[in-house]
């Protein structure tokens, strides 16, 4: 059952709706929050794999599937917390993006806020969280952030759930409805977009510039879902989104001049099973979408069918050694006609892929090592991707990282008050933008290793 909203327009009714509801869980990424430690009466680790961060446990995927509403009855504190994120970012060569704006045509934002071409501290945010109960079966993950890198207060990650259970013909189910702003946000595995590794990574930083849609309107959609575990084996979820109207984006601070016409379905299909321990999980995942990229041209759309299937597996019958290995795959297949007509495209017809592995080591929850590899490839167009060498939307890349939580466990200092997490990212890059060198029209960066980066991280929350 599809849930349609905004249908051949924005939500100008629903975004104010969902002011209004960010409005009222703001009066009283999901992050290992002290709230939720508070109300349930767990650690951070028994949700989180490594005490903080998205990473979840068995636990706390039943905890985000059942609305975030389980508690001890112990706590009276309102269901709030805040988490600061400071880092360092240094790349290979200095990045061209702010490089470029120091020439006197050339304009950018981030050279006007102080950063330089390289070696830069930053605030990377700071946000405050609703995260818990907020009435019987309904809960919330509501987050607010400050990007101190754009210099941008905005609604972030929000999702706002009505969950119960009951036995139908014998089977024990979970069900409930997700109201959230960023497709895969409600998702209760690290693998789909919202919530895939790497979990923190430099807003200084050179990226690659394609990637699928799904991942691209991040607070900038309203959408609902209704879901269903059956038997803690088969999860379904089915939901639409739609567009906020102009208006509501920007009071949100999540301005996107697209706009999805009529609703766009969102599906979520996952077997899961734990074995003594060792813990399994498949799934599909999809999302379809009509775009219109121009705000002032509404006679053709861009159309955007994203299929994806992922994996999970966690060892985790000795806690002291947790071992994990997550991919994903989504294949995009895009109509773009509107695209294509404006002169933005050679051809209507092109295809995306993006593909993402990565393992992890985790000791007693404190110290975490991660490896990870992504690869992005697609359609050659010489107009949609003339800056690239190839004319091809290829990227491929390495990331490592280690991490140090050193709170977030019962016996912790503060706990469940205070969250503490260090962590020293780099990322390779063997291609970058279509090839492994020639990367970069302006000459600044030649080779595709010219963007690697090194990222130093620190999160506080509390």
């Amino acid at each position: 059952m599809w849930v349609a909203l905004g249908a051949r327009r924005p939500l100008g009714f629903m975004g104010l709706l969902w002011v209004g509801l960010a409005g009222l869980m703001m009066a009283g990424e999901t992050q290992a929050l002290p709230s939720f430690a508070r109300q349930t009466g767990s650690a951070c680790s028994a949700c989180h794999v490594q005490s903080f961060g998205p990473g979840l446990t068995p636990y706390g995927r039943q905890f985000k599937l059942n609305g975030y509403t389980w508690s001890n009855g112990e706590s009276n504190l309102p269901p709030v917390s805040a988490l600061i994120e400071g880092s360092f970012t240094n790349t290979k060569r200095d990045n061209p993006a702010i490089v470029s704006s120091q020439q006197p045509d050339k304009n950018s934002s981030l050279h006007n806020r102080g950063y330089n071409a390289n070696n830069n501290f930053a605030l990377d945010q700071a946000s405050l969280f609703y995260g818990g109960k907020v009435y019987g079966k309904a809960g919330a993950f509501v987050q607010m952030t400050y990007d101190g890198v754009q210099d941008r207060l905005a609604l972030d990650n929000t999702d706002i759930r009505v969950a119960d259970q009951a036995t139908l013909w014998g089977q024990d189910l979970v069900y409930g409805v997700s109201f959230n702003n960023n497709p895969s946000v409600q998702d209760l595995w690290n693998t789909t977009t919202a919530w895939g590794y790497p979990y923190a990574s430099s807003r200084l930083a050179n990226t690659p510039g394609a990637a699928p849609i799904i991942g691209s309107f991040g607070g900038q959609l309203g959408g609902a879902s209704l879901y269903t575990m059956i038997n803690d084996l088969v999860f379904l979820e089915a939901g639409a989104y739609g567009s906020f109207s102009k208006n509501a984006q920007k009071s949100m601070g999540n301005y996107d001049p697209r706009t999805v016409d009529g609703g766009a379905p969102y599906w979520r299909v996952a077997l899961q099973k734990d074995w003594n321990g060792h813990y399994f999980s498949v799934g599909q995942f999809g999302f379809r979408a009509n775009v219109f990229p121009d705000p002032l041209n509404h006679t053709n759309t861009d159309r955007y069918t994203d299929l994806g299937v992922d994996a999970t597996y966690q060892y985790l019958a000795n806690m002291d050694h947790i071992f994990e290995l997550k991919g994903s795959y989504i294949r995009e297949s895009q109509n773009l006609a509107a695209t294509q007509s404006a002169g933005g495209a050679a051809k209507s017809n092109q295809q995306l892929n993006a593909a993402a592995l990565n393992a992890s080591y985790t000791y007693q929850q404190t110290y975490g090592v991660t490896f990870g590899y992504n690869r992005i490839g697609g359609t050659k167009d010489t107009v949609l991707y003339e800056n690239n060498i190839s004319n091809k939307p290829a990227s491929e890349y390495f990331t490592a990282e280690a991490s140090y939580v050193p709170f977030g466990k019962h016996n912790s200092t503060a706990a469940p008050w205070l969250n503490l997490r260090f962590a020293v990212q780099y990322v390779a890059y063997n291609k970058f933008n279509g090839g492994d060198r020639n990367v970069d029209p302006s000459g600044v960066a030649t080779r595709a290793s010219d963007n690697n980066t090194l990222y130093l991280n620190t999160s506080l929350s509390f």
